[in-house]
């Protein structure tokens, strides 16, 4: 079963960043994928900031073991949370080799969708990532409060497209030798 995960680094849990994080979580893993949610809030700051504890390796062990890796941020200042960028910054160089990773971002408006391309692309593919396919933005304004089932509520259109942007990602996941075989 090919493991994924999904990164999520946005501080207040209600902010549309989260909610879209845990949707794609939940709908990925009613698919058949293993597939879990790692919400960088979670992480204690002290082993963040100090790039060392337990926590942090148990993290960083998790973006290991997965094949594929979906990394979802708030946008603010034109840029992806610092939050995001203090993890980023203590995964060591090829972390993400071999892996597919979808970039995926909210925000105010259409201007900070540059952020995927500008600012969170390059260090992805600096930490040696396989595959960076093409971003998802995602206006906060298109993203509603967790419904019934726990799964954000997203404008039909907002949906669409953060579907396909996961169907492209899937495609695009590295098959194992093994697996290939088998077939």
């Amino acid at each position: 079963m090919t493991s994924l995960l999904v990164l999520s680094g946005s501080r207040p849990a209600a902010v549309p960043t989260a909610l879209v994080a845990e949707h794609i979580a939940v709908r990925l893993s009613l698919t058949g994928f293993d597939v879990e949610h790692l919400d960088l809030r979670r992480l204690p700051p002290d082993q963040l900031l100090g790039a060392e504890g337990p926590a942090l390796e148990e993290a960083t062990a998790r973006v290991a073991a997965a094949r594929g890796l979906i990394i979802a941020s708030a946008v603010h200042a034109s840029s992806y949370t610092g939050l995001l960028k203090a993890f980023l910054d203590v995964l060591p160089l090829g972390a993400l080799a071999g892996k597919t990773v979808l970039p995926l971002a909210t925000g105010a408006g259409p201007e900070d969708s540059l952020a995927l391309d500008y600012a969170l692309r390059p260090v992805l593919a600096a930490l040696g990532a396989r595959h960076v396919v093409a971003g998802c933005f995602l206006p906060d304004g298109a993203v509603g409060p967790a419904g019934a089932e726990g799964a954000a509520l997203l404008e039909p259109g907002a949906e669409l497209r953060l579907f396909q942007a996961v169907d492209e990602f899937i495609q695009s996941l590295p098959v194992s030798p093994l697996a290939a075989w088998a077939e």
